[in-house]
Parts: C-alpha cells; sequence; structure tokens
C-alpha cells in the first residue's frame, strides 16, 4: 500500500497499514542543533523520512514571514516581524486597525497569492503533476490563518473580539471580502484535484478559545462551510488544523464538514478526545510540544505515544501523529520522540 493510498485509508476508517506519521522539523533547528546529529537521526528513522538524503550542509529557505528583522508586508497590507530566522513572525501592523479605511481597502488576487504569500500557480500545477506521477499524496488548501486569524490579522485582536460583540456593520462586509478571496484559492486547487484539501487556522488558547462557540457560529462557522463545501462536493479528504483548546467548537467543525482534525494532544486531553472525536472524524494528533517532550524523559515519551494511540486508533484508522520539532528539545528527546512514532504506527498493524 503507498504512502498516499494508506493516508486517505486512515482518514476515512478503511483500514490502513499503520498509522500516518510525520515529523516536521522547523527551519530554525538547522542553526540551533548539530546538523550531523539531526541528519543522523533522520538517517535511522526511514519510516518517518522515507526519501531522505544526507547533506553535507543544510541551509533552510525561510519564509517571507520567517526572516528575522525583515519586516514583511502580506498582500492584505499586514506588516510581520520574527525575531528568528525560521519562525513564523507576528502582525505588528494591522491595515484595517481602524475602520475609516475599510472605503479604500481592496483584496489581493488570487491570481498571484495564496493570501499570505506569492504563488505562481502553473509552478503548483507542475508540482501536483510530479505528484500524482510519484503516486504521493497531493495535498492544496489555504495558508495558515486564512479566515478568522486574517480578520484578526487585519482589524487586530481585540478590535476583532469587539467588532463582534458589538456586530460592528462593516465587519461582514470584511468576512466576505476574505472568503471570497479564499474561495478563489480554493477552487483553483479544485480544478487540480487534490487528494486532501487544507484549512489550518488556530482557534484555541492554552483554555478555551479565541472567540466564543457564540461568536464562531454567527460569523465564522459561514465562511467555513463555504470553503469546505466545493472540497467535499470534489471528493477531497477535508483536512483541518488548530492549535490550542478547542473542544467548545469541535462539534461545530465536524459539523462544517471536516474529515480529520489536527489538534493537540495535551490541551485538549487524551481522555476528551477519546471519549468526544474518536470515530467520529480522523484524529491527527499533534504530539505535545510544551512539556513532556521538551522536558520529560525519553521513558516518558514513549508512554506519551503509546498511550495516545491505545486510547485513539483503531485497526479501522482514524488516527495520524504528527510533531512539530522546534529548538530547545533535548537530542535524546528527539530521538525518542521519532522512535516511538515509528515503534507505535504499526501498533494495530
Amino acid at each position: 500500500m503507498s504512502e498516499r493510498e494508506n493516508t486517505i485509508r486512515a482518514a476515512r476508517f478503511e483500514g490502513p497499514d499503520y498509522i500516518p506519521i510525520s515529523f516536521i522539523i522547523n527551519p530554525s533547528c538547522w542553526h540551533h542543533y548539530n546538523q550531523d546529529d539531526l541528519q543522523a537521526l533522520m538517517q535511522e528513522h526511514p519510516l518517518l523520512f522515507p526519501n531522505f538524503t544526507r547533506h553535507q550542509l543544510v541551509t533552510p529557505c525561510y519564509r517571507l514571514d520567517q526572516r528575522a528583522n525583515e519586516p514583511y508586508t502580506d498582500p492584505w497590507g499586514c506588516v510581520w516581524e520574527s525575531t528568528e530566522n525560521g519562525i513564523t513572525g507576528t502582525v505588528v501592523l494591522h491595515p484595517l486597525r481602524n475602520w475609516r479605511d475599510f472605503d479604500g481597502y481592496r483584496p489581493p488576487e488570487s491570481k498571484t497569492t495564496d493570501g499570505r504569500l506569492p504563488i505562481d500557480w502553473q509552478r503548483v500545477k507542475s508540482d501536483v503533476e510530479r505528484q500524482r506521477q510519484n503516486a504521493d499524496l497531493v495535498s492544496g488548501g489555504l495558508p495558515h490563518g486564512h479566515t478568522f486569524l486574517r480578520l484578526a490579522d487585519i482589524r487586530g485582536y481585540e478590535n476583532l473580539i469587539y467588532d463582534m460583540l458589538d456586530e460592528h456593520p462593516k465587519l461582514s462586509f470584511l468576512i466576505d471580502m476574505i472568503t471570497e478571496f479564499n474561495y478563489e484559492v480554493i477552487m483553483k486547487w479544485v480544478q487540480l484535484k487534490p487528494d486532501m484539501m487544507r484549512y489550518p487556522e488556530d482557534l484555541g488558547m492554552q483554555v478555551g478559545p479565541m472567540l466564543s462557540p457564540d461568536c464562531f457560529r454567527k460569523y465564522i462557522k459561514p465562511a467555513y462551510l463555504r470553503l469546505l463545501t466545493p472540497a467535499r462536493e470534489a471528493g477531497c479528504v477535508v483536512h483541518m488544523h488548530s492549535d490550542g483548546d478547542i473542544r467548545a467548537l469541535t462539534d461545530d467543525l465536524i459539523d462544517c464538514g471536516i474529515e480529520v482534525i489536527n489538534v493537540q494532544d495535551q490541551v485538549n486531553g487524551i481522555e476528551w478526545l477519546a471519549a468526544h472525536l474518536r470515530g467520529r472524524v480522523c484524529i491527527d494528533l499533534d504530539i505535545d510540544r510544551q512539556g513532556i517532550t521538551t522536558r520529560g524523559t525519553p521513558e516518558q515519551i514513549d508512554h506519551l505515544i503509546y498511550n495516545a494511540v491505545k486510547r485513539l486508533g483503531s485497526k479501522n484508522g482514524g488516527l495520524m501523529l504528527v510533531y512539530g520539532l522546534y529548538p530547545n528539545v533535548p537530542i535524546q528527546n528527539v530521538e525518542a520522540v521519532m522512535t516511538a512514532m515509528e515503534k507505535y504506527a504499526t501498533y494495530y498493524s
């Protein structure tokens, strides 16, 4: 079974050969860790890194919004700043922090950008054709922070929450503008017939969501429904990501048509995820990056991943595992995460 088929089967509870696993190394890691040590670990874990080729020197490519001390103005006019190469910055200047500037405000052109960064659709098409020829999983979708966070980037978070609570008359026009732009991007992807359509957007804080369930249902859910519908109708696996505690929003997200939901383990709780999501939707579990993998022991890391697989997994599928590596995780813990992910990926095989 190819990795592509295995992933689709896991997403749709159709009996994958193994639990799909992915280990994402943030670009900043290449100037924090000894590169030889990191590459040696990658070489030793072929299930996580099946196409790995060792390099004498890894020179990461930083996105425009990940470059230290180089402010970046995105296509919506939001100014991003980062203090660490490879770490996505934050918006420090909101173009519509005052509503009086709205009358002359215009959306970018979807022909040249996905809303966050420049995009060459012809190159995207070529990449998709190559992936399809290689029998790889083809993923499309929107950039991270496409709707709610884009509103917060444009208006400022506090302004946006007050807009929602005050039912500001111009807010609906801005939401419609953003949604229509995103819809154009999604339709360009639909034409390329991807296997999976992704809708990444952080909605949670350490405790609770960033907006109330009522505000989500009134202002954000209608946009999600419009954006997810074309992917569902095209037969794509619909994938959604959110950091933070989103327990109060998950029923609404599933109601939007999400098939795979990427959620963090510790902040939402394995027991809660098992009780409320297991079997209803495929859980793409984001393995802890705040406590156990950064400050725990290799034995604790092994138990963390074993327990998640045991509580959330099934022979039928419905579980994926992902870990994002950032600086300051001890190298022995990096190895422990990789080893445990590969070890328990075949737990139900």
